[in-house]
């Protein structure tokens, strides 16, 4: 390996030598003891338009072929979420197009799949309870369709025309009457979308912990888990141990995500994350160690990735699925670092010379010598001279 010059973002240049250590991404099965989803990105075509503001054009083999590498470890495929850059250039005609053609092949090889629900095709002129409730509705039968596990993603449009937690429950319990199959439901917090300030009715997350729990346990033959993307242990333990029996806790918390896992004497967290995109082989092999009883070396292949999914979701937060995209282009997994509404340019190239460092320390470079290469063409057209 040559050494790279990475800006250090202090106007100073620092070489760079990868450690040439590849990680193993030889195919393995689904984890027995925990159940868990990586939430995947859309790539771009680089040949379309995809500017701010333009319908989102996919490159629908390198889309479909990063869900089967995520599949090929072993973990399921959480479709359509906020990874994928929903409400944030990611069109309903594409988002439904995208649920469609994935959940085709996950039926054609039987891998687990969900796909999110949401409002984001909902006209903002035309907001109030009911529309809320029919375009959950109408994205609901659109992954029922597809034969995937509905995830109900917190909705803009309900955050904005809810006047208090009733409210939330009288749409909520529409859309888990509606379900054909549980669901589940997804909290998300503002460090991922400020829109969704109050959520459930509740300036603090820490009020709706209760009332969140009295929901599921009210709707429980139709909830098959929630997932928190809080970023608050604290606060998933929590709701967690509030949970009625068989309900799970998907884990959203891409900074504590180890120790959630694992769990303790009380329980523990399943996992869905858009980290785990990122950090596929190693998450992989780490829940595959938790199944034999080996927790140190489940620890030792997680916690090194977790500098590395802190620089990814570091403020602001909604735009770590830039990170996520260029460590698929580092991986390989697609030709050109372009992303949908043209995110890639959310973040700088400092922040991106640190992925590398923390993605090559974490051993998440599937492929060091072509990650070397593209990084260094990556740094030439940016003016950094190599």
């Amino acid at each position: 390996m040559n050494a790279l010059n990475l800006p250090s973002g202090e106007g100073t240049i620092v070489p760079y030598t990868l450690s040439g250590a590849a990680a193993d991404a030889s195919p393995l099965p689904p984890a027995r003891l925990r159940t868990a989803y990586a939430a995947a990105h859309v790539v771009a075509d680089p040949c379309a338009v995809n500017a701010p503001g333009a319908p989102a054009a996919l490159d629908w083999e390198a889309t479909l072929a990063f869900r089967h590498h995520l599949w090929d470890q072993g973990l399921g495929v959480a479709e359509a979420m906020d990874t994928a850059q929903r409400g944030m250039g990611l069109d309903w005609p594409a988002t439904a197009e995208l649920i469609r053609r994935t959940g085709a092949r996950a039926r054609d090889r039987g891998a687990l799949l969900a796909c999110g629900v949401n409002t984001d095709h909902l006209e903002s002129s035309r907001v109030d309870l009911e529309s809320v409730i029919t375009a959950y509705g109408e994205q609901l039968d659109v992954v029922q369709e597809a034969g995937a596990t509905p995830i109900v993603m917190a909705s803009r449009a309900l955050a904005a025309v809810a006047e208090g937690p009733e409210d939330y429950a009288r749409v909520y319990s529409a859309v888990l009457k509606r379900a054909e199959r549980p669901v589940i439901l997804h909290w998300l917090g503002t460090a991922f979308d400020p829109a969704l300030a109050g959520y459930w009715g509740y300036d603090s997350p820490e009020d709706a912990i209760e009332p969140v729990a009295e929901l599921i346990a009210a709707h429980a033959d139709h909830v098959e888990g929630i997932k928190v993307s809080l970023l608050e242990t604290a606060l998933e333990v929590r709701l967690r141990r509030l949970l009625p029996p068989g309900v799970r806790l998907y884990t959203g918390d891409d900074f504590h995500y180890p120790e959630l896992v694992l769990g303790d004497e009380h329980g523990h967290s399943h996992a869905l994350l858009g980290v785990f995109a990122a950090i596929a082989p190693a998450a992989a092999r780490a829940l595959a160690a938790l199944d034999r009883g080996d927790t140190d070396g489940y620890r030792a292949l997680l916690e090194p990735t977790v500098p590395l999914a802190r620089h990814l979701f570091s403020a602001p937060t909604y735009y770590y699925k830039t990170g996520i995209a260029f460590l698929a282009w580092l991986n390989g997994h697609q030709k050109g670092f372009h992303m949908v509404g043209g995110l890639h340019s959310a973040r700088d190239l400092p922040h991106l010379a640190q992925t590398l460092r923390l993605a090559d320390e974490a051993g998440a470079l599937s492929d060091p010598a072509l990650a070397e290469e593209r990084m260094r063409a990556l740094l030439r057209v940016s003016g950094v001279d190599q």
